[in-house]
């Protein structure tokens, strides 16, 4: 079995304030390719620790094995963070004492997080302990008060992605004329060349799936499927946020998205693998015609060189494109969302916008716009919760229900009296 070990060295068993360092012990050494790649053990061993600490690197393993990548990337942040305030403080981050945790969710909120935020540091400092088989001092209620303070004082409401809906901020999803910020006029601005191909048939295919950025650049080619329409597809999901252990799910493909997908990859001559994939674009400019120099013209001073007399044709410009292999990372949806926008508002697309209006709505603009934008057209054109959730993949009611609070408070009861009454 092998173990990481957080121990005090010699020199610092002297001074009773100083930090732990930590040392690697070999129990069972293990042959070398079939050690396990360490991340959240090595993020715990560099935390600062006030009392020899062992790692079991089995359990940690196992926890990593049954996570998520972006649930990983989330807690080790966390925990680097959380170490550099003890560091900067002269706390110690390992084992913690609630004072420690309260007095840091407290400098947090003080930096600006949000209560969503500081629930998610507690948890993760949470975690941390019980992978250590320490204390958890999470629970203690000066952790809790401390939060609920917070709670009082900034509210728990959550900061909400602007929606891109298909026909933009409309009544009636069927009858009305697209409006403001739309999806059908982002996807008309989208070119015909590679990027744009590939930016069409990625926001189409976000706005029907509704699916999450990490979720979205997953789908391979292989995921889609026949449907009884046959301008549609099925798309299978096979794993997502609320599904860690890939039990599955289904969404449709419409035939807009199935066009715009079949557009992009004879294109592109995607045949199997990852669907939405990086484009780079190398651009040439064009050079003019050169006319070669007569011998006697090249005097002593210049360096001889016969290449100067010979005439160079002239070279149009050109694009080239380089089509990557690998799936697009999760980070780069929202910032395509955005350019997809400011083209399509450059070349006269979005009429309906001022460049303020463009500047404020951007500044909202993320990779959930899409799923909200969704299932905000499914509320408008009459459809039950139990539906939503279903499209949207939900087992909870309560992230459907806040992103149509504002559409239920217009369209509710006490919006269709004021109608009525003018």
């Amino acid at each position: 079995m092998r173990k990481l070990v957080v121990a005090r060295s010699q020199r610092f068993l002297v001074e009773d304030e100083a930090p732990a360092t930590a040392e690697l012990v070999d129990l069972e050494p293990a042959p070398r390719e079939t050690l396990p790649t360490i991340d959240l053990a090595w993020t715990a061993v560099q935390m600062r620790a006030g009392e020899r600490i062992v790692v079991n690197e089995a359990l940690i393993a196992a926890y990593q094995a049954a996570s998520s990548p972006h649930s990983l990337r989330a807690l080790k942040s966390d925990l680097e963070a959380f170490d550099a305030w003890c560091r900067c403080n002269q706390r110690i981050a390992l084992p913690a004492t609630p004072e420690i945790v309260a007095d840091y969710l407290d400098a947090r909120a003080g930096q600006g997080s949000r209560p969503a935020s500081l629930a998610r540091y507690k948890a993760s400092i949470a975690k941390i302990h019980q992978l250590l088989d320490l204390k958890d001092p999470t629970p203690a209620p000066l952790v809790k008060l401390r939060l609920q303070a917070v709670r009082r004082e900034k509210g728990t409401a959550q900061k909400q992605a602007r929606p891109l809906r298909f026909k933009g901020p409309v009544r009636d999803v069927e009858r009305d004329k697209a409006c403001g910020l739309n999806i059908r006029a982002l996807l008309e601005s989208c070119p015909d060349d590679l990027p744009g191909l590939r930016d069409r048939a990625l926001l189409s295919a976000a706005y029907d799936t509704g699916l999450r950025a990490s979720e979205l650049v997953a789908v391979s080619v292989e995921h889609i499927e026949e449907a009884i329409d046959p301008e549609a597809r099925l798309l299978q999901v096979l794993r997502s946020k609320g599904d860690q252990e890939g039990e599955g799910a289904t969404a449709y493909l419409s035939p807009r998205t199935v066009s715009a997908i079949a557009a992009w990859t004879d294109a592109a001559e995607i045949i199997e693998g990852a669907l939405f994939r990086r484009v780079q674009v190398r651009r040439y400019k064009a050079r003019a015609a050169v006319r070669g120099r007569p011998i006697d013209s090249i005097s002593g001073r210049e360096t001889w060189d016969l290449r100067k007399t010979l005439s160079k044709s002239a070279v149009p410009a050109r694009v080239e494109y380089d089509i990557g292999t690998a799936a697009l990372h999760p980070g780069s949806i929202g910032p395509i969302f955005r350019s997809i926008i400011q083209r399509a508002f450059d070349q006269g697309g979005l009429p309906d916008l001022t460049s303020e209006d463009l500047a404020r709505l951007l500044k909202g603009v993320s990779a959930h716009s899409t799923r909200i934008g969704l299932n905000q057209d499914l509320f408008s054109s009459g459809e039950d919760l139990a539906g939503i959730m279903d499209a949207l993949r939900w087992k909870s009611p309560r992230m459907p229900l806040a992103y149509n609070r504002n559409l239920a408070a217009e369209q509710g009861a006490a919006g269709r009296l004021m109608a009525k009454i003018g």
